[in-house]
């Protein structure tokens, strides 16, 4: 009879296997599924800032990131699908539209001119 019960054990094992691995499979498809639904909500998104990102073509702006280390600043250019063309003094930059949090105009005063200090 001992016989016996090793033999159901190992059928049991071996369903465990099974269910452990056909679980991590369904996982694994969840998980691209989650991240196919959120390149699709970001591309949405994307094209919503691009769009406001646009609006500020030819002004004078102060471009804020995630890190906001390097405010860039200077005439916006040319806004395309994944950056900002950022032009100062005949120098261009180019900022990931991915990680720009805020776009702002450069602030001036009632006469015109520039404010020295920005916060």
């Amino acid at each position: 009879m001992c016989g016996g019960d090793r033999l159901d054990s190992s059928w049991l094992l071996l369903f465990i296997a099974f269910v452990i691995i056909v679980s991590r499979r369904n996982n694994k498809i969840a998980a691209r599924k989650k991240v196919i639904k959120q390149r699709q909500i970001q591309k949405g998104e994307k094209t919503k800032m691009v769009e406001l990102a646009k609006r500020f073509i030819g002004k004078e702006c102060l471009v804020y990131t995630f890190d906001s280390i390097n405010v860039p600043q200077g005439i916006i250019k040319e806004v395309s699908d994944g950056a900002i063309l950022i032009e100062k003094d005949n120098n261009v930059q180019i900022v990931n539209l991915d990680f720009v949090t805020r776009i702002q105009e450069y602030p001036r005063d009632k006469k015109g001119k520039k404010k020295a200090v920005v916060w």
